[in-house]
Parts: structure tokens; sequence; C-alpha cells
């Protein structure tokens, strides 16, 4: 059986997200290699890594795009569930976040909001679903 186990960010500095992420929403750190290049937090049953981009552009001969404030976000995010939209926006706002979309409740009756994290990473801000 395949389980889905992680998400790696590359990331500027690996200390520097680690910090931002359990900060922002209060993440309990894993490890962090003493090297600064690696790192884990738990986060609920899974693990959000992050890695320096010098060691993905190691692992990557042909390269990748590198996330950036500067730039619109990737087609991507990575979503987190709360009870409290409104909160956990403003904690991570509080922790340096730049917001992209307030809260909205969608015709479903989910609460969604938009945020980026400091390498420029769109991160989804909601309620569960039903």
């Amino acid at each position: 059986m395949i389980k889905f186990a992680y998400t790696i960010l590359y990331v500027q500095d690996v200390t520097k997200a680690v910090e931002f992420y359990e900060n922002a929403f209060g993440f309990t750190r894993k490890f962090v290699s003493p090297g600064n290049d690696y790192g884990e937090l738990l986060v609920g049953e899974r693990i959000l890594s992050f890695a320096s981009i010098s060691l993905a552009k190691s692992n990557l001969k042909d390269g990748f795009i590198e996330s950036n404030l500067a730039d619109k976000p990737f087609g991507i995010e990575i979503g987190f569930t709360t009870e409290n939209v409104d909160e956990t926006v403003s904690t991570a706002l509080k922790a340096g976040a730049i917001l992209v979309e307030n809260p909205k409740t969608k015709p479903w009756g989910q609460v969604v909001a938009y945020i980026r994290d400091l390498d420029g990473f769109l991160i989804e801000i909601c309620t569960s679903i039903g």
C-alpha cells in the first residue's frame, strides 16, 4: 500500500521556515539538520519538510523554479484546517505571513482564506468540509 508521507518545500533558510510554521500554526519541530539544510515539522498525521535551495539543487540536476514573494504563487497550495479561520490567519500574519485573500464563506459553508509564507508558498486556511 502506498501512503502520502510528506511534502518538502525548497526554502532559502530552513530554520527560519521551521520557526515561521511553529509560530504561525503551533506545529512541533521534529528535526533540523546540523547544517540547516533539511528540517521537518509534525503537522497532524503527516510531516511538512523543508530543504534548502542548495540541497534541492544538488538533487535535481536540471533545476527547478524557486518560489518567492515577488512572483505569483505556484498553482498548488498547502491546506490547513482550523475551527477559527480569522484567528489562525491573524496569528500567521503576526508571524510574517502575507495576506492573499481574506476569509470568505463558500456556498457549501466552508470558510476559506489564503496567505503566503516567508518563501512565497501559498497556504489555504479553512474550516473542515461537513
